[in-house]
């Protein structure tokens, strides 16, 4: 089992995070997304300089060109949060790390999984935590890790037990006390989710509508899809180590044959690739083949884009307002110099946009 990056507060450890740290009021956080999708404000920064253009989401339609390509990340948000009970009579959470991809499969249907679990009293191995009130389904723990990760057995596929018992896993900086909403469920969801695997929401995509799609379409901007499973890595400090080297948390990604030539086409005939999304960019980047269009692959990517990466496959990105001290800013800044981006960020903060992921979205092209 991976373990979990160290502790921040380690007095010794390097912090390469620390350049890409900003103030940011805490009333800026969204607690909710904008009323409709494309009603996000959006901020429109050129790669090769000028000053921020202040637009919307339904915008896009006037700052993509025919021919341009939109990648989109078309995995979807399981309910990967299940609380349980303790045989004792207290109550834990387990967290599924990747519930579709489990560590082992059994003959019985039973699956082995990575898992974070919290408890008020630490939960040890051997110890059974129930489903659904006294009498199970069970799930055994079977091994523990550092900082609460663990190797649980489930009763039987975690995709279909995260449908009956889990919760929407929203970042813990939407304050939600009595648990998500219906509407929470549907809006932390793109709308062209279609793979089931992710435990945070690509949250670029949530801005784009069906409608505002066709309309991309009808102009000439053309569509593709690949899957990156967005991993509970995303939210973790990497350790210095995996800085010095280059890598970072290992996600899911496939990506097929025609998405590929379809990227590939828009490149050859002078298109622009539009990353949606730091997991769309850091998928692109690792497919990336000869000239720069995406191979079809399956596997475990783990490429880290800091400054210094020479970008081969995205001209473009749309993204949200990131957390301070990320690799995801860190990815952004990759893209336009970190001056640029905080400068960006600092403005953002004067004009007041919201931040993170049921906040505004920022155009880089």
């Amino acid at each position: 089992m991976t373990p979990l990056p160290a502790s921040p507060q380690s007095p010794q450890r390097l912090d390469p995070l620390a350049d890409y740290d900003y103030d940011l009021p805490p009333e800026l956080v969204a607690q909710k997304p904008a009323p409709r999708r494309v009603q996000a404000r959006l901020m429109a920064l050129g790669r090769d300089g000028g000053p921020a253009r202040h637009l919307r989401v339904a915008h896009l339609c006037k700052l993509l060109r025919p021919g341009d390509i939109l990648v989109l990340n078309d995995t979807k948000v399981v309910p990967a949060r299940l609380l349980v009970g303790k045989e004792s009579g207290g109550r834990a959470e387990v967290f599924l790390l990747n519930p579709a991809l489990p560590l082992e499969r059994l003959v019985d249907g039973r699956e082995r999984h990575q898992a974070l679990v919290r408890a008020h009293r630490p939960v040890r191995p051997g110890q059974r935590l129930s489903l659904a009130g006294a009498d199970g389904p069970w799930i055994f723990v079977l091994e523990r890790g550092q900082r609460g990760q663990a190797v649980v057995e489930l009763p039987s596929g975690a995709l279909g037990l995260a449908q009956r018992f889990g919760q929407a896993p929203l970042p813990p900086y939407i304050r939600r006390p009595n648990g998500p909403s219906d509407d929470d469920v549907r809006r932390y969801q793109t709308v062209y989710a279609a793979k089931a695997g992710a435990v945070a929401a690509p949250t670029a995509g949530l801005h784009l509508s069906h409608e505002l799609l066709a309309a991309l379409q009808r102009r000439g901007v053309n569509i593709a899809r690949l899957t990156l499973h967005v991993g509970y890595g995303t939210f973790a400090e990497p350790a210095p180590e995996d800085l010095a080297r280059g890598r970072l948390h290992a996600e899911w990604v496939e990506i097929d044959e025609a998405a590929c030539q379809a990227v590939a086409t828009a490149r050859a005939a002078g298109g622009r690739v539009i990353a949606v999304g730091t997991t769309s960019m850091r998928a692109l980047e690792w497919l990336a083949g000869p000239g720069g269009a995406p191979r079809p692959r399956r596997g475990w990517c783990d490429i880290l884009i800091q400054p210094g990466h020479r970008f081969r496959a995205a001209d473009g990105l749309l993204t949200n307002f990131h957390l301070p001290r990320t690799t995801l800013l860190m990815l952004v800044a990759a893209l336009i110099g970190r001056e640029r981006v905080l400068a960006a960020y600092a403005e953002a903060v004067r004009q007041r946009y919201r931040f993170y992921s049921f906040g505004d979205g920022m155009l880089i092209v």
